[in-house]
């Protein structure tokens, strides 16, 4: 009996070293609190961002002093459930050909699915807007669009697309639903897909097998691209994506069904991959930074995750492709954490997810 207390006073101390609160030890500056519902963000030079609103509008912010500016002619959205105007990010050449892409929610013929549009900022207006990509993903329903963008460094777009409430889609192959896929700047299908060549499979798909991935950073250091989803009753995961990989959803996962009830008796299966971290209970991720610059030297290579349940910012130290620990900051914020990124001067910036939205500046307060 002594042997297993002291077995067990073992594994909770491991445990409270694996994710640790600390306190708060970030400067916190509220750019603007004018927002409603923001969802992402990308930065157009030193002293602008570009802000997309699950109601279906575009604002941009100077930095400098909190100015709002609204942006004319982004895409028409259906704002339903979760869906809305989502995802934002611009072209990796967007200097020379001023060119923003747009997740959203699209009303189609049967429902409702995710589509990707981009057009080109020109002043405080989106022209020449067109959609790139309409999924297949479609559901009378709002849940789970995924639509998180992505640019890596061959100018190939990454989307997320949820598994839309239907959890078996996100095996099937001839949907778009639950999986990354992978397009060029203009929505054409790269010949190197890893479903090219596959009968009965969706060209785009890049991997699969996911639930609801709202967290997407591509390192341009490593040329890792990172993901993490959400899972039901616990079972986030962090994953490194793979060309052709399968997630495991809802095939294995380690969260249950809301009531308790298990979803699956099976964590592993050959053929599917494990995910590189995962949270249990749930913290509803959402927003995903790989951290690249000056501010925070300590922290280069590390991951940076927004909670929206738990309403923290959660710091994965990394080493290589493994994680170490967990941190946690900002619980005494006491906001919903919607995204996550890396502006100018390598600083940070969250948006929180509610009515009177925020856009905030994270500085160091002391050396990390």
């Amino acid at each position: 009996m002594l042997r297993l207390s002291l077995r067990l006073l073992l594994m909770l101390w491991l445990l409270s070293l694996a994710c640790v609160a600390y306190p708060d030890t970030l400067q916190t500056t509220i750019i603007t609190d004018q927002l409603s519902y923001p969802w992402g963000m990308t930065f157009i030079n030193d002293d602008q961002v570009l802000v997309t609103e699950k109601p279906g509008y575009i604002k941009k912010i100077i930095l400098s002093n909190g100015m709002i500016k609204h942006i004319n002619g982004g895409p028409k959205v259906a704002q339903v459930g979760q869906g809305g105007l989502l995802d934002i990010e611009k072209h990796p050449r967007f200097d020379e050909n001023h060119l923003v892409y747009f997740s959203y929610s699209k009303k189609v013929n049967r429902g409702v699915t995710t589509a990707v549009a981009r057009g080109e900022l020109k002043g405080n207006k989106i022209i020449k807007l067109e959609d790139i990509l309409v999924t297949n993903a479609i559901s009378h329903g709002g849940r789970h669009f995924g639509s998180r963008l992505a640019f890596d460094s061959n100018e190939m777009l990454y989307v997320t697309v949820g598994d839309r409430g239907d959890r078996s889609r996100a095996q099937r192959l001839a949907s778009h639903a639950g999986k990354v896929l992978r397009i060029h700047d203009d929505g054409k299908i790269p010949r190197d897909n890893p479903f090219l060549s596959t009968m009965n499979v969706q060209p785009e798909i890049y991997s699969y097998g996911h639930r609801n991935p709202q967290g997407l950073a591509f390192d341009r250091e490593t040329k890792q691209l990172w993901l993490h989803e959400h899972g039901p009753k616990g079972g986030d995961e962090v994953n490194l994506l793979q060309p052709g990989a399968n997630y495991g959803w809802p095939v294995i996962t380690y969260g249950r069904e809301y009531s308790g009830l298990p979803i699956t008796d099976e964590t592993h299966r050959e053929g599917m991959e494990q995910p590189v971290w995962k949270w249990v209970p749930s913290i509803a991720p959402s927003g995903l930074a790989v951290y690249r610059g000056e501010a925070f030297k300590s922290w280069n290579g590390d991951l940076l995750v927004g909670s929206l349940k738990f309403k923290l910012l959660a710091h994965l130290t990394m080493d290589g492709a493994q994680v170490k620990r967990e941190q946690r900051y900002l619980e005494s914020l006491g906001e919903r954490i919607r995204a996550v990124k890396v502006g100018p001067q390598g600083l940070l910036y969250l948006l929180t997810d509610s009515a009177r939205g925020q856009l905030i500046k994270l500085t160091p307060k002391s050396d990390h």
